[in-house]
């Protein structure tokens, strides 16, 4: 998405990131994000349901008009490090229609992947039933939603659990874009280490650990499992 040049070094260098969105987004709600993303170095796609471009809003008055990167038929949460949700009454409303936007919610909460929604966003989490035992905030009338939907609702700028990161309106953005930065940075290290664990140590090797070969002295425990 060419809102600014993404940063040639930057936490996030090299990394993808999705934004689903439509017509009657609030824009402020996927403009800064956006850019918080790329100064990070990250490459950011807007995806929506139809090519061409999507009309964001400012509350209740028509704003400038973004144009669509990919469509949900034409990406999946594997081409992805991170999905952002951004809020306006009308975007998510109508994402939570469309059963292949829902989906593609559903693919990145099923791999793990870190999801972030601001606002009204959190409707499209909980059409994927993504809530359930998870601690959320969001605009404060999807409070009912979310319970129902078997999620805590909390009253904060921003909520982290584990990797799902929700934000409540336009004045938290400041918060919700530096949780959402590190959030994606801290994602990106682990799945790095977790690399390294299986370079070092492939499914084939045992792990060192105890020997259980030799006479009756020798050690008859085997390897231990992970945590």
């Amino acid at each position: 998405m060419a809102t600014a040049k993404p940063s040639e070094g930057g936490a996030l260098k090299g990394r993808r990131v999705a934004v689903l969105a439509t017509d009657g987004v609030e824009l402020v709600e996927l403009v800064e994000p956006v850019r918080a993303l790329e100064a990070a170095g990250a490459e950011v796609d807007l995806v929506s349901l139809e090519p061409g471009e999507i009309q964001g809003f400012n509350h209740l008055d028509k704003a400038e008009a973004l144009p669509v990167d990919r469509t949900v038929d034409e990406v999946r949460a594997g081409d992805y490090d991170g999905l952002v949700i951004p809020g306006g009454v009308a975007n998510p409303d109508r994402l939570r229609e469309d059963e292949r936007a829902v989906a593609l919610v559903r693919d990145f909460i099923e791999r793990d992947k870190p999801v972030a929604a601001i606002c009204h966003g959190p409707w499209l989490l909980v059409e994927a039933d993504a809530v359930r035992g998870r601690t959320l905030t969001s605009w404060p009338s999807l409070k009912t939603d979310i319970r129902n939907a078997g999620g805590e609702w909390e009253d904060r700028e921003t909520v982290l659990d584990q990797r799902l990161l929700t934000s409540r309106k336009p004045a938290d953005l400041p918060a919700f874009c530096e949780k959402l930065v590190g959030m994606l940075t801290t994602a990106v290290e682990e799945r790095s280490l977790d690399r390294m664990v299986e370079q070092t140590f492939p499914a084939s090797d045992p792990l060192p650990g105890p020997s259980h070969v030799g006479g009756a002295g020798a050690s008859r425990e085997g390897p231990r499992a992970e945590a």
